[in-house]
């Protein structure tokens, strides 16, 4: 494969979709506008992972006080849940051991909040061998100034930057088929 499409492209065979730390606790902390639309673009992504029988994993940071997966991504939690005090997801071996059954090298990285957990995850992935595609608009922080920052340093470091939109429609591949209409209803019903 070119180098080029090597780096940049999504392949169904070698994709993980990471969920970090989406929880009851922590999305109130956003924007409601924010996290509405986080919400709704992992949410995207889940259906679209499990419609292709792709590898989920998700991770709750300190659950007893952050509280769990919220309800409406709560499906995807259901079969891979990692709970973790680490900020960096690989920082726990559960999560590391989950990731490398899967076979996945490439991660497709989404929750928030994205200076933290998500750039820390970033961080150690990328320094473990996986590519990352970072969905920038299914990751959030509370402050404007932490999320540019993130996506700055993450583009320095190599992560692919990438959209809900843009990851889903590599993964499909061609305008076909049962997950190709299940995809462009999904992005049908995007508001931003």
């Amino acid at each position: 494969m070119a180098e080029i499409k090597d780096k940049f492209w999504l392949q169904k065979e070698q994709a993980a979709l990471v969920v970090v730390d989406i929880q009851e606790k922590l999305v109130p902390a956003m924007d409601p506008a924010i996290s509405e639309r986080l919400v709704k673009h992992v949410d995207m992504l889940v259906q679209a992972f499990q419609a292709m029988e792709l590898p989920i994993i998700v991770t709750e940071q300190y659950p007893r006080g952050l509280g769990n997966t919220i309800g409406a991504l709560s499906t995807a939690a259901e079969k891979n849940c990692v709970e973790k005090t680490a900020f960096s997801c690989a920082g726990e071996p559960n999560f590391v051991s989950a990731l490398e059954k899967t076979g996945a090298k490439q991660v497709v990285l989404v929750g928030m909040e994205a200076h933290v957990c998500v750039y820390q995850t970033m961080i150690d992935l990328i320094d473990r061998g996986y590519r990352v595609h970072l969905v920038t608009d299914a990751i959030c922080s509370r402050f404007k100034s932490d999320y540019q920052t993130a996506i700055a340093m993450a583009s320095q470091m190599g992560a692919v930057l990438t959209t809900t939109e843009m990851a889903l429609f590599q993964l499909v591949g061609v305008a076909g088929g049962d997950i190709f209409k299940l995809v462009s209803k999904l992005v049908r019903q995007r508001n931003g």
